[in-house]
């Protein structure tokens, strides 16, 4: 476990510096379109990734095929990572985002550049309506769109809440729904997500569920196959830490 610390310890070093130039270097970026900004996105995703392999030892694998535009894209959230894999896997998505994000510094301005989607998650039916029409918004202009439907991260195998704004989105904007199911709460995990453990996480896109289904029953459906998929995952990453001495073998499911 020591030599996990450290070299966490020198990701968060990494990722520090990165997150600090590129803030700085593509300041610019709001002088110019907003497509500038969604590759700046993806150039600080991409530093971070390379670090985290570098200097932690975790690597990522995509299964199944990241969707293109004009989707609703459902995933499943454990850790930062995923928040930060749908910018460098997905093209120019929309993300559905608590409004409290954009008032921090520097990233805040970058994810109002990007146009993301910002919600009070207290807003109860207004705020579900207001989040439906700038999702309209984003979908016209070319966009998929991406929620995480239990609205906050959940620990690996604590029972899940799946909230109505996704459902709210489905039925609304009348588009099909692509599940997404990982294992990175396994990896980047501790205190504050500060730990990364040596790995690989999965994140895995699974098969695209029609649009124009009622809504109980998308409902049932997406939590269905996220978490079915979503377990099997986990039980595959506990091996591997298992294996790697990062979990002791009575843990494993």
């Amino acid at each position: 476990m020591t030599i996990t610390i450290i070299r966490s310890a020198i990701f968060i070093v990494w990722f520090s510096l990165v997150t600090a130039v590129l803030a700085v270097v593509f300041l610019p970026a709001f002088l110019m379109p907003r497509a500038v900004t969604m590759h700046m996105a993806r150039w600080w995703v991409g530093l971070n990734f390379w670090g985290l392999r570098v200097f932690a030892g975790l690597g990522f694998e995509v299964r199944g095929t990241p969707p293109g535009k004009g989707v609703l894209i459902a995933l499943k959230h454990m850790s930062m990572w995923e928040t930060m894999a749908i910018y460098y896997l997905l093209d120019d998505p929309a993300i559905v985002l608590k409004r409290s994000l954009t008032n921090v510094p520097f990233y805040g301005w970058y994810l109002r550049k990007a146009r993301m989607i910002a919600i009070d998650r207290e807003g109860g039916a207004h705020a579900l309506r207001a989040m439906a029409a700038k999702a309209r918004e984003q979908l016209d202009a070319g966009r998929s769109i991406a929620i995480f439907p239990e609205g906050t991260r959940v620990k690996p195998r604590r029972p899940p809440d799946y909230k109505p704004g996704v459902a709210a989105l489905y039925t609304q904007l009348g588009i099909p729904c692509v599940p997404v199911a990982l294992n990175s709460g396994l990896f980047w995990t501790g205190p504050m997500g500060y730990l990364k453990k040596k790995g690989t996480i999965v994140i895995e896109f699974l098969p695209t569920i029609p649009a124009g289904l009622p809504r109980r029953e998308f409902m049932a459906r997406l939590q269905n196959d996220v978490e079915t998929a979503t377990g099997k995952l986990i039980s595959e990453g506990e091996a591997m830490l298992a294996a790697e001495g990062l979990l002791s073998p009575a843990q494993v499911s």
